[in-house]
C-alpha cells in the first residue's frame, strides 16, 4: 500500500467516525428518521468529494431521510471542518448502503432452506 493510499484510508476512517458523531448526535433535521449508521466513506484523491454510505434502519421514509441528509450537508460539512484538519472540507455525497438488508435477506433465505430441508428429511 502506498503512502497516499494509507493516508486516504486514515482520512476515510476519521471522516466516518466524525460523520457518525455529527449525524447521530448533532443533526436536528426532522426528515432524518430512523437509526442511521455510516458504513463507509470514500474520499477522492483530490479531497474535493467524499461519498458517504449510510445504512438506514426503522426509518419512516428512507427517501425523505436521504433528502434530509442532502439538505443538511452544509451543516454537516461545517461541523467536519471544525473537527478534521483538512485544507479542503469535501463535498458530501450520500448513498444508501443496503448491504445489511442484503445480508439479512440472504440469511432468511438460508434459514428457509434449512427449515424445508429438515421438513423433507422428517417425512422420509
Amino acid at each position: 500500500m502506498s503512502k497516499n493510499e494509507a493516508r486516504l484510508n486514515r482520512i476515510n476512517e476519521e471522516l466516518k467516525k466524525e460523520l457518525s458523531q455529527v449525524i447521530n448526535y448533532e443533526l436536528k433535521n426532522s426528515n432524518v428518521t430512523g437509526m442511521l449508521s455510516v458504513t463507509k466513506v470514500k474520499i477522492t484523491p483530490d479531497f474535493k468529494y467524499a461519498k458517504v454510505y449510510v445504512s438506514i434502519l426503522n426509518s419512516k421514509n428512507i427517501k425523505k431521510t436521504m433528502e434530509g441528509l442532502k439538505e443538511s450537508s452544509g451543516f454537516i460539512r461545517s461541523r467536519l471542518a471544525k473537527t478534521i484538519n483538512l485544507r479542503i472540507t469535501p463535498e458530501l455525497v450520500f448513498e444508501i448502503d443496503d448491504s445489511l438488508e442484503y445480508g439479512a435477506r440472504i440469511d432468511s433465505i438460508l434459514k428457509d432452506l434449512n427449515v424445508s430441508k429438515e421438513d423433507s428429511s422428517e417425512e422420509n
